[in-house]
């Protein structure tokens, strides 16, 4: 398929894996992604990337550069800038966080699936 045409809410809202790509093109990709109850994406940086969030289901943290803390609900987004340290935590222990993001440009390869954060963290390691 050129592109990606889909429900957004839906495929983010039915996803429970840590990381899944769903589309991958030149300058962008779309990525859906599930935190469990208590779990982080682990602090980060993209120098080269622009990031954006945003947020279906739950509440998330989101801490840029060790310091800098926004609570973000439902429905509302985050823009990470490139060179921009950041984190972002499930603000519940016990609920998940369900968020798509958009790397521009692309930062994982097409197709990735990562069911857990402990196989995302171990396919970055290689």
């Amino acid at each position: 398929m050129t592109g990606y045409v889909g429900n957004i809410e839906k495929e983010t809202e039915k996803n429970r894996f840590f990381r899944k790509v769903l589309y991958t093109g030149k300058y962008a990709q779309l990525v859906v992604m599930c935190l469990q109850g208590g779990e982080e994406i682990g602090n980060e940086v993209h120098n080269d990337v622009d990031q954006f969030f945003r947020i279906e289901e739950g509440a998330a943290t989101f801490v840029f550069n060790n310091t800098e803390k926004h609570h973000v609900e439902e429905d509302e987004a985050v823009v990470v800038p490139a060179g921009t340290w950041h984190n972002v935590l499930n603000a519940s222990a016990s609920k998940p966080l369900q968020l798509y993001t958009i790397y521009s440009p692309p930062e994982h390869p097409d197709g990735t699936i990562h069911k857990t954060k402990a196989e995302a963290e171990a396919a970055e390691h290689h």
